[in-house]
């Protein structure tokens, strides 16, 4: 429990805010580099988003969500009550600077420049995921077997080539699948598929939550301290020992503070003055226990915009992406009309004691996360903002944010994920 707020505590080197698997990956990297860490949370038991996800390691996703023409299906979609995408028209004015610069994103430059910027992330998940996964005790749920995704027409096939072609140019390594190749793969889909591409490099985890708990219970074992409290503000007033101030008031004060709170994080940016666009992807699954079919790995139905994967604790059925901001209610019907999509391309699969879940994916437009030191204070760093590939992008994340604690260069360059893209 936390302090009360006149209780004086030690400045620790570290102070790390949001105990999502991001935040603790950046604890534990800290911690292994000898720092004292503080982390805060508002609840870290709680659900979310990485409890929910649907626990692809997706390195081979190395493009943003704006490719090109997307921006017109996308508006069809939004007449589509239970489509893949949804837009709470209340919050359109909140949003719309975030819509515009995802349609500028998908501009053909701003495009590749944003894939190489994802690939150099992705290139080196395994290379930082696989100590942190066998420090954790982790290894054991982590399921190397690639995965697969299926397109029911040849048309949907032939529009997706010239990225499939691309994401190979980046070092994606994948294989296209006949209808026969897919039936032997995965012999529980319905056999409307036309094709399918096999990701070699893909995997998957047995249960996201499980993986939250076990990281956070080895950086507490690791010494950081655990400090409950959700954080209002940033204080950079002592310059030597800036401080996260809670809503009770109470001031943790740290060398250097971390910023790793998802979906949450852009009203502490802009507490100090650093601009960002990030708005919830509001994500949406359900998951079946007592499924009872075959499923070796994650399948990605390209045209219907879900996945289904095999966790220890059940088949999970996820997909969609719903903008409503951070307080609306959620709207379930979603999961139930995922959970009729995966009953139509899974059949005879077994829905008893389904399991409904919503969270807040921390979206940017440009599908880039958010690492690196604040312009305006070199002792806040950010981490967030990874969407899609919070899981995926964790350990990497973690792994760079210790280079900046420790004062190295990091392994790759910076600039891309600046939050100072945001400025203009």
């Amino acid at each position: 429990m936390t302090q009360q707020a006149q209780s004086p505590r030690s400045t620790s080197d570290v102070v790390i805010i949001g105990s999502g698997i991001v935040g603790l990956a950046c604890a534990w990297s800290a911690l292994r580099e000898g720092a004292t860490v503080t982390v805060i949370d508002r609840d870290f038991e709680g659900d979310r988003a990485s409890h929910g996800n649907a626990g692809g390691i997706a390195v081979t996703e190395s493009t943003p969500i704006s490719v090109n023409g997307l921006y017109m299906k996308a508006l069809k979609w939004l007449f589509d009550p239970l489509g893949p995408l949804s837009l709470d028209w209340k919050h359109v004015p909140s949003a719309l600077p975030w819509f515009m610069a995802f349609r500028r994103a998908g501009n053909k430059d701003r495009f590749r420049e944003i894939s190489l910027a994802l690939a150099r992330l992705n290139d080196r998940v395994y290379d930082d995921l696989i100590p942190m996964f066998t420090d954790i005790g982790a290894m054991e749920t982590l399921y190397r077997r690639g995965a697969l995704t299926v397109y029911e027409t040849d048309d949907a096939f032939a529009a997706d080539q010239r990225e499939w072609a691309f994401k190979r140019e980046l070092g994606v390594r994948w294989r296209a699948m006949s209808a026969d190749e897919i039936r032997a793969c995965e012999p529980s889909l319905a056999p409307v598929f036309r094709h399918g591409v096999f990701l070699d490099d893909w995997s998957h985890i047995g249960n996201p939550e499980r993986l939250v708990t076990q990281l956070r219970e080895r950086v507490r074992q690791l010494g950081a301290t655990f400090v409950v409290g959700r954080v209002k503000l940033l204080d950079l007033a002592d310059a030597l020992a800036p401080a996260a101030v809670t809503d009770t008031g109470e001031r943790v004060k740290g060398r250097r503070l971390v910023v790793a709170t998802g979906a949450w994080s852009a009203a502490l940016a802009e507490s100090i003055g650093d601009r960002v666009l990030l708005d919830s992807e509001r994500g949406y699954n359900t998951t079946l226990p007592a499924h009872g079919i075959g499923l070796s790995r994650e399948v990605i139905f390209a045209e219907r915009r879900f996945v289904a994967t095999p966790l220890d604790i059940g088949v999970r059925i996820g997909g969609a992406a719903e903008f409503a901001g951070l307080t609306a209610p959620p709207n379930f019907r979603r999961s139930d009309a995922l959970l009729a999509l995966g009953k139509r391309f899974l059949p005879g699969i077994d829905d008893t004691g389904a399991v409904r879940w919503m969270g807040h994916r921390p979206a940017t437009p440009d599908s880039l996360p958010v690492i690196g030191r604040s312009p305006r204070a070199p002792s806040v760093i950010y981490a967030f903002g990874h969407g899609h590939l919070g899981l995926t992008q964790s350990a990497t994340t973690g792994a760079l944010v210790a280079d900046l604690l420790a004062n190295r260069t990091p392994g790759i360059d910076l600039e891309p994920y600046s939050i100072s893209r945001f400025r203009n």
